[in-house]
């Protein structure tokens, strides 16, 4: 019988790198989204987790939708544990997060920035103009988006 090991799941009590690394390591896929939005939070940002949106018959879910300022950040949280997934995986998850950027711009007439956040650093840092950015490094990401430094 394996242990139980108690996940971080009180986000607040992350004080450290090394606590951050934890509660994103030990979290399911569930609470791996609530530690991004949580992080965006920390930044200001208001935020969703886990939203469908509807057009027609159309809907599109979004795992964070972070919002600050009149800036729409529409992230696609990837935990892959194990062995790191096959680069063509990841490029196919931002063309499909791109395509729900797109339809979340038709329903709302906002444009939006397209960030994939996982949980390990993958061998690319963009794809079609699609940031990829580890979740150890996603308060650094932020505040250079926020700066314009990013790029």
């Amino acid at each position: 019988m394996r242990a139980q090991i108690k996940e971080i799941c009180d986000f607040s009590q992350i004080k450290s790198l090394s606590d951050l690394e934890r509660a994103s390591t030990e979290a399911i896929w569930q609470n791996f989204e609530r530690l991004v939005g949580h992080i965006f939070e920390q930044n200001d940002f208001s935020v969703e987790i886990n939203i469908v949106r509807t057009l027609q018959r159309e809907r599109r879910q979004y795992d964070v939708i972070a919002c600050r300022a009149g800036r729409t950040v529409l992230v696609e949280c990837k935990r892959w544990s194990g062995h790191r997934p096959r680069l063509s995986a990841l490029k196919r998850a931002i063309e499909q997060h791109k395509e729900r950027c797109a339809f979340y711009q038709t329903l709302t007439g906002r444009e939006a920035v397209a960030v994939v956040v996982t949980l390990i650093e993958e061998e690319i840092k963009t794809y079609e103009g699609v940031p990829v950015v580890p979740v150890l490094k996603l308060n650094s990401f932020i505040a250079e988006m926020e700066n314009g430094t990013y790029g």
